[in-house]
């Protein structure tokens, strides 16, 4: 149980020092590409088709 709170510790302790070490213009580009992703995928997201069946003043 402890080995693996030191290790997570460690992991995120880790991730921390490489995000500090990025510069600027890379942390941009990693939010534009990211942007880019998720309009993407709201573009690929099927709409659900309603039906008159589908109405709630229908259902009694």
């Amino acid at each position: 149980m402890a080995f693996r709170l030191l290790y997570l510790v460690f992991v995120r302790l880790a991730a921390w020092f490489v995000l500090l070490g990025r510069s600027a213009a890379s942390k941009d580009v990693e939010l534009l590409v990211l942007r880019h992703e998720v309009a993407l995928l709201c573009r690929m997201r099927a709409k659900p088709h309603l039906d008159w069946g589908d109405c709630p003043c229908s259902r009694r």
